[in-house]
């Protein structure tokens, strides 16, 4: 999951599908100083090859990155060489330092698997923010808005190579699988690959109550962020 491979064309492949990372960036940085007017610094969460941090470095003095996959880490430093790169788990990290703001966008957070986990994420989010900070999170679909058996497909160009996109989602219980099929063609031949993700599907009140009962004031946004919305936090004085 999140290999090589998808690494090197993640954030093309998606920006050529529709995905405006700079005006989403410029939004939620809005979403962000309207509640904390004097935010300088910023923590993106699973900030995969870097796609929002490009633009949120342009709003922020200072600003990070925290990914588990290694590969797509590599491609985000390289975009990002004046700024620290984490590799890591959300659901347990420690940098030993605070933030203004913390965001956790793509549907990310539905990489926790149970309602003790996303909790748990949240506390961390949590503890690396600042009194008053804010943490913007972007949730996976919700278990009522999910649909089964959900196809999409799509074929972008790149640069000198030509991308299919073809995925595939089911549900299972409350858990979504998706199949990504990659076949990635230039002068020097094709190459296919898969990728499968698994998301938990909490609903709308599991998400709000894990935000409170990890000590944030929360409000939810609906669509925005390709029609998932957006989960805001704010820590309360003394809560961080």
């Amino acid at each position: 999951m999140y290999g090589r491979d998808l690494a090197e064309i993640h954030d093309d492949v998606n920006s050529r599908r529709g995905k405006n990372y700079r005006s989403e960036t410029e939004y939620i940085t809005e979403v962000i100083r309207a509640r904390q007017p004097g935010a300088r610094s910023l923590l993106d969460v699973g900030c995969g090859a870097g796609g929002h941090l490009v633009h949120f470095v342009e709003h922020f003095d200072h600003v990070e990155g925290l990914e588990l996959s290694e590969d797509m880490l590599g491609v985000a430093r390289s975009k990002l060489p004046g700024s620290p790169m984490h590799q890591g788990d959300m659901r347990a990290f420690d940098l030993e330092s605070r933030f203004d703001a913390v965001v956790c966008l793509f549907g990310s957070i539905g990489h926790t698997w149970n309602d003790d986990e996303l909790r748990g994420t949240l506390e961390c989010f949590r503890r690396h923010l600042t009194d008053g900070g804010v943490v913007v999170v972007e949730p996976w679909w919700f278990f009522e808005k999910f649909i089964d058996g959900y196809v999409n497909g799509d074929v972008v160009k790149t640069g000198e190579r030509t991308i299919a996109r073809v995925s595939h989602t089911v549900r299972s219980g409350d858990v979504s699988t998706m199949n990504v099929h990659f076949l990635v063609a230039d002068a020097a031949g094709s190459k296919h690959f898969v990728e499968t993700y698994k998301h938990k599907l909490f609903t709308r009140e599991k998400y709000e109550a894990a935000f409170v009962a990890a000590g944030f004031d929360v409000e939810y946004i609906e669509d925005v962020q390709g029609g998932r919305g957006i989960f805001v936090g704010v820590v309360g004085k003394g809560r961080s």
